[in-house]
Protein backbone atom coordinates (compact mmCIF):
# COMPACT_ATOMS: atom_id res chain seq x y z
CA UNK A 1 0.00 0.00 0.00
CA UNK A 2 0.91 3.41 -0.81
CA UNK A 3 1.06 6.16 1.65
CA UNK A 4 -1.51 8.30 -0.53
CA UNK A 5 -3.86 5.08 0.00
CA UNK A 6 -4.09 5.69 3.88
CA UNK A 7 -5.73 8.46 5.68
CA UNK A 8 -3.42 10.42 8.30
CA UNK A 9 -4.97 9.39 11.42
CA UNK A 10 -5.21 6.05 10.40
CA UNK A 11 -1.25 6.33 9.41
CA UNK A 12 -0.86 7.60 12.97
CA UNK A 13 -2.84 4.89 14.79
CA UNK A 14 -0.59 2.20 12.81
CA UNK A 15 2.71 3.66 13.40
CA UNK A 16 2.01 4.30 17.20
CA UNK A 17 0.28 1.30 18.43
CA UNK A 18 1.99 -0.35 21.07
CA UNK A 19 4.19 2.28 21.93
CA UNK A 20 5.66 2.35 25.87
CA UNK A 21 3.90 4.76 28.30
CA UNK A 22 4.50 5.19 32.17
CA UNK A 23 3.05 7.11 34.97
CA UNK A 24 4.84 10.46 34.85
CA UNK A 25 3.27 10.51 30.98
CA UNK A 26 -0.22 12.00 31.82
CA UNK A 27 -1.21 12.60 28.70
CA UNK A 28 -0.06 10.64 25.72
CA UNK A 29 -0.31 10.77 21.95
CA UNK A 30 -4.23 11.89 20.92
CA UNK A 31 -4.44 15.47 22.25
CA UNK A 32 -2.81 18.61 21.23
CA UNK A 33 0.35 18.13 23.61
CA UNK A 34 1.66 15.17 25.65
CA UNK A 35 1.59 16.32 29.35
CA UNK A 36 4.78 14.91 31.52
CA UNK A 37 4.38 14.70 35.10
CA UNK A 38 8.28 16.16 36.02
CA UNK A 39 10.38 15.02 39.08
CA UNK A 40 11.73 17.23 42.04
CA UNK A 41 15.26 17.94 41.45
CA UNK A 42 15.89 17.05 38.32
CA UNK A 43 17.12 19.31 35.16
CA UNK A 44 15.37 19.44 31.77
CA UNK A 45 17.69 18.55 28.97
CA UNK A 46 16.43 19.33 25.28
CA UNK A 47 17.47 18.54 22.10
CA UNK A 48 16.19 18.01 17.93
CA UNK A 49 18.04 16.72 15.46
CA UNK A 50 16.51 16.10 11.78
CA UNK A 51 17.53 13.69 9.02
CA UNK A 52 17.00 14.68 5.87
CA UNK A 53 16.55 11.64 2.83
CA UNK A 54 19.97 12.68 0.56
CA UNK A 55 21.60 14.57 2.91
CA UNK A 56 21.97 12.19 5.96
CA UNK A 57 21.60 8.62 4.28
CA UNK A 58 20.97 7.34 0.67
CA UNK A 59 18.08 4.93 0.64
CA UNK A 60 20.21 2.94 -2.29
CA UNK A 61 22.23 2.20 0.70
CA UNK A 62 20.20 2.30 4.12
CA UNK A 63 17.68 0.18 5.56
CA UNK A 64 14.63 1.48 6.23
CA UNK A 65 14.91 0.64 10.22
CA UNK A 66 18.67 2.12 10.07
CA UNK A 67 17.18 5.42 9.41
CA UNK A 68 14.77 5.12 12.07
CA UNK A 69 17.84 4.30 14.58
CA UNK A 70 19.99 6.98 13.88
CA UNK A 71 17.10 9.48 14.35
CA UNK A 72 16.53 8.71 17.84
CA UNK A 73 20.44 7.30 18.70
CA UNK A 74 21.91 10.75 17.63
CA UNK A 75 19.69 12.70 19.96
CA UNK A 76 20.47 10.45 22.52
CA UNK A 77 23.93 10.90 22.12
CA UNK A 78 23.29 14.17 22.96
CA UNK A 79 21.76 13.66 25.79
CA UNK A 80 24.69 11.48 27.02
CA UNK A 81 27.20 13.66 26.44
CA UNK A 82 25.32 16.29 28.59
CA UNK A 83 24.93 13.70 31.51
CA UNK A 84 21.55 13.31 30.79
CA UNK A 85 19.00 10.56 30.56
CA UNK A 86 17.05 10.45 27.31
CA UNK A 87 13.50 10.08 28.19
CA UNK A 88 10.59 11.38 26.33
CA UNK A 89 10.50 12.42 22.56
CA UNK A 90 8.52 13.66 19.67
CA UNK A 91 8.81 12.27 16.29
CA UNK A 92 7.74 14.20 13.67
CA UNK A 93 7.75 12.80 9.70
CA UNK A 94 7.88 14.07 6.29
CA UNK A 95 6.69 11.24 3.93
CA UNK A 96 6.80 11.50 0.16
CA UNK A 97 3.18 10.13 -0.73
CA UNK A 98 4.54 7.73 -3.21
CA UNK A 99 6.15 5.51 -0.84
CA UNK A 100 5.11 2.63 0.55
CA UNK A 101 3.52 2.45 4.31
CA UNK A 102 5.89 -1.01 5.30
CA UNK A 103 8.85 1.25 4.63
CA UNK A 104 7.56 3.89 6.54
CA UNK A 105 6.38 1.15 8.95
CA UNK A 106 10.17 0.25 9.12
CA UNK A 107 11.48 3.49 9.27
CA UNK A 108 9.00 3.91 12.64
CA UNK A 109 10.08 0.33 14.03
CA UNK A 110 13.49 1.19 13.96
CA UNK A 111 12.18 3.85 16.16
CA UNK A 112 10.65 2.11 18.55
CA UNK A 113 13.04 -0.18 18.73
CA UNK A 114 15.96 1.88 19.78
CA UNK A 115 13.37 3.83 22.55
CA UNK A 116 13.02 0.37 24.16
CA UNK A 117 16.87 -0.46 24.54
CA UNK A 118 17.62 3.25 25.59
CA UNK A 119 14.65 3.63 28.10
CA UNK A 120 12.95 6.25 26.19
CA UNK A 121 9.25 7.42 25.72
CA UNK A 122 7.54 8.45 22.30
CA UNK A 123 4.79 10.96 23.54
CA UNK A 124 3.91 12.72 20.64
CA UNK A 125 4.67 14.17 17.48
CA UNK A 126 3.76 14.90 13.90
CA UNK A 127 3.02 13.68 9.43
CA UNK A 128 3.43 15.55 6.73
CA UNK A 129 3.74 15.10 3.18
CA UNK A 130 6.62 16.01 1.62
CA UNK A 131 9.16 15.61 -1.65
CA UNK A 132 11.70 13.49 0.55
CA UNK A 133 11.74 11.24 3.86
CA UNK A 134 12.61 13.89 6.81
CA UNK A 135 12.42 12.89 10.31
CA UNK A 136 12.76 14.72 12.93
CA UNK A 137 13.08 13.94 16.71
CA UNK A 138 13.06 16.03 19.58
CA UNK A 139 14.14 14.75 22.82
CA UNK A 140 13.74 15.55 27.02
CA UNK A 141 16.04 14.02 28.83
CA UNK A 142 16.41 14.64 32.90
CA UNK A 143 19.66 14.91 34.97
CA UNK A 144 20.46 16.33 38.62
CA UNK A 145 21.68 19.70 38.36
CA UNK A 146 25.46 18.31 40.02
CA UNK A 147 25.62 15.92 36.84
CA UNK A 148 25.32 17.89 34.05
CA UNK A 149 28.69 18.47 31.98
CA UNK A 150 29.43 21.43 29.65
CA UNK A 151 31.64 21.84 26.69
CA UNK A 152 33.31 25.00 28.00
CA UNK A 153 34.61 23.45 31.61
CA UNK A 154 38.10 22.13 30.09
CA UNK A 155 40.63 23.79 32.22
CA UNK A 156 44.51 24.20 31.13
CA UNK A 157 46.22 20.57 31.67
CA UNK A 158 43.30 18.15 31.75
CA UNK A 159 43.74 14.57 29.82
CA UNK A 160 41.63 14.26 27.02
CA UNK A 161 40.20 11.07 26.06
CA UNK A 162 37.76 9.62 23.58
CA UNK A 163 35.99 6.33 23.42
CA UNK A 164 35.76 3.99 20.60
CA UNK A 165 37.29 4.03 17.59
CA UNK A 166 37.56 6.98 14.87
CA UNK A 167 36.95 7.81 11.34
CA UNK A 168 35.39 6.20 8.19
CA UNK A 169 31.71 6.27 9.66
CA UNK A 170 30.19 6.36 6.29
CA UNK A 171 30.80 3.08 5.43
CA UNK A 172 28.25 1.83 8.46
CA UNK A 173 28.63 3.28 11.63
CA UNK A 174 26.83 6.31 10.77
CA UNK A 175 23.76 4.05 10.54
CA UNK A 176 24.75 1.33 13.24
CA UNK A 177 26.67 3.08 16.37
CA UNK A 178 25.43 2.70 19.90
CA UNK A 179 24.88 6.09 22.06
CA UNK A 180 27.49 5.93 24.48
CA UNK A 181 24.67 6.57 27.70
CA UNK A 182 25.87 3.94 30.08
CA UNK A 183 29.43 4.73 29.59
CA UNK A 184 28.68 8.46 30.31
CA UNK A 185 26.72 7.69 33.40
CA UNK A 186 29.57 6.23 34.51
CA UNK A 187 32.34 9.07 33.64
CA UNK A 188 29.43 11.10 35.90
CA UNK A 189 29.30 9.31 39.10
CA UNK A 190 32.83 7.68 39.07
CA UNK A 191 35.60 10.54 37.66
CA UNK A 192 33.08 13.65 36.93
CA UNK A 193 34.97 15.06 33.33
CA UNK A 194 35.58 18.18 33.48
CA UNK A 195 34.02 18.75 29.66
CA UNK A 196 32.67 16.03 27.81
CA UNK A 197 30.91 16.34 24.07
CA UNK A 198 29.27 13.39 21.49
CA UNK A 199 31.64 13.30 18.41
CA UNK A 200 29.29 14.32 15.46
CA UNK A 201 31.57 16.40 13.32
CA UNK A 202 34.71 15.02 13.87
CA UNK A 203 37.46 15.15 16.50
CA UNK A 204 38.91 18.13 14.96
CA UNK A 205 35.51 20.37 15.25
CA UNK A 206 34.13 18.98 18.11
CA UNK A 207 37.12 19.36 20.07
CA UNK A 208 37.52 22.81 18.64
CA UNK A 209 34.19 23.46 20.12
CA UNK A 210 35.68 22.25 23.89
CA UNK A 211 38.45 24.47 23.96
CA UNK A 212 37.65 27.42 22.30
CA UNK A 213 34.32 27.76 24.64
CA UNK A 214 36.96 26.47 27.67
CA UNK A 215 39.20 28.68 26.59
CA UNK A 216 42.28 26.59 26.80
CA UNK A 217 44.31 24.74 23.56
CA UNK A 218 45.16 21.40 23.20
CA UNK A 219 48.00 18.96 22.20
CA UNK A 220 47.34 15.60 20.27
CA UNK A 221 49.73 12.70 20.33
CA UNK A 222 49.10 11.31 16.91
CA UNK A 223 49.91 7.76 17.80
CA UNK A 224 46.99 7.69 20.67
CA UNK A 225 44.35 8.48 18.30
CA UNK A 226 42.45 4.94 17.66
CA UNK A 227 41.96 4.62 14.05
CA UNK A 228 38.67 2.59 12.84
CA UNK A 229 39.26 -0.15 10.31
CA UNK A 230 37.47 2.22 7.83
CA UNK A 231 39.54 5.03 8.39
CA UNK A 232 41.53 5.39 5.18
CA UNK A 233 43.88 8.10 6.80
CA UNK A 234 44.90 10.05 10.22
CA UNK A 235 42.66 12.71 7.93
CA UNK A 236 39.35 10.61 8.45
CA UNK A 237 40.08 10.41 12.63
CA UNK A 238 40.60 13.79 12.62
CA UNK A 239 37.49 15.55 10.38
CA UNK A 240 35.21 12.48 9.72
CA UNK A 241 31.64 13.35 11.41
CA UNK A 242 29.19 10.70 13.02
CA UNK A 243 31.05 8.86 15.22
CA UNK A 244 29.27 9.47 17.85
CA UNK A 245 31.42 8.68 20.32
CA UNK A 246 32.03 10.41 23.68
CA UNK A 247 35.11 12.80 23.95
CA UNK A 248 35.85 14.04 27.19
CA UNK A 249 38.21 15.59 29.49
CA UNK A 250 39.47 14.46 33.35
CA UNK A 251 41.63 16.37 35.55
CA UNK A 252 45.63 14.95 35.77
CA UNK A 253 44.91 13.48 39.22
CA UNK A 254 41.42 11.62 37.96
CA UNK A 255 43.11 10.47 34.63
CA UNK A 256 45.81 8.21 36.82
CA UNK A 257 43.39 5.79 38.35
CA UNK A 258 40.38 5.96 35.21
CA UNK A 259 42.21 3.68 32.75
CA UNK A 260 41.96 1.02 35.21
CA UNK A 261 38.87 1.15 36.46
CA UNK A 262 37.16 1.75 33.24
CA UNK A 263 38.47 -1.84 31.81
CA UNK A 264 37.67 -3.22 34.54
CA UNK A 265 33.83 -2.06 33.60
CA UNK A 266 33.53 -1.96 30.03
CA UNK A 267 34.82 -3.73 26.70
CA UNK A 268 34.96 -0.49 24.42
CA UNK A 269 37.88 1.02 23.99
CA UNK A 270 38.75 4.12 25.98
CA UNK A 271 42.02 6.18 24.92
CA UNK A 272 43.70 9.14 25.90
CA UNK A 273 44.39 11.27 23.07
CA UNK A 274 46.58 14.18 24.51
CA UNK A 275 46.08 17.53 27.39
CA UNK A 276 44.82 20.63 27.12
CA UNK A 277 47.30 23.61 27.13
CA UNK A 278 47.19 27.33 27.46
CA UNK A 279 45.06 28.72 24.51
CA UNK A 280 48.27 30.87 23.43
CA UNK A 281 49.90 27.52 22.22
CA UNK A 282 46.82 26.12 19.81
CA UNK A 283 45.63 23.43 18.66
CA UNK A 284 48.18 20.62 17.75
CA UNK A 285 49.11 17.48 17.32
CA UNK A 286 52.60 15.80 17.47
CA UNK A 287 54.09 13.10 15.51
CA UNK A 288 56.27 9.79 16.45
CA UNK A 289 58.93 12.85 16.19
CA UNK A 290 57.23 15.11 17.87
CA UNK A 291 57.35 17.06 14.71
CA UNK A 292 54.33 20.19 16.02
CA UNK A 293 51.18 20.30 12.87
CA UNK A 294 48.20 22.80 13.58
CA UNK A 295 44.70 21.66 13.73
CA UNK A 296 42.23 23.26 11.69
CA UNK A 297 38.99 22.63 13.79
CA UNK A 298 36.60 22.39 11.00
CA UNK A 299 34.36 19.07 9.49
CA UNK A 300 34.36 17.35 6.21
CA UNK A 301 30.68 17.85 5.68
CA UNK A 302 29.05 21.33 5.49
CA UNK A 303 25.72 21.75 4.80
CA UNK A 304 25.77 24.76 3.04
CA UNK A 305 28.68 24.32 0.88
Amino acid sequence: MRLKNIDETELIKLLTSGLKKDKSLIKHIGDDAAVIKFPQGQMLLFTSDMLIEGIHFNLKNTSWQAIGHKALARNISDIAAMGGLAKYATVSLGLPKEYSLKNIQAVYGGIKKTAIKYGVIIAGGDISSSKKLIVNIALIGMAKKKEIIYRNTAKVNDAIFVTGKLGGSIKGKHLNFAPRLKEARYLIKEFRPTAMIDLSDGLAQDLGHVINQSQVGAQLIKETIPLSKEASSFKDALYDGEDFELLFTLSKKRAAKFIRSWQKSFKLRVSQIGFTVEKKEGFYYLDKLGKKYAIKPKSKFRHFK
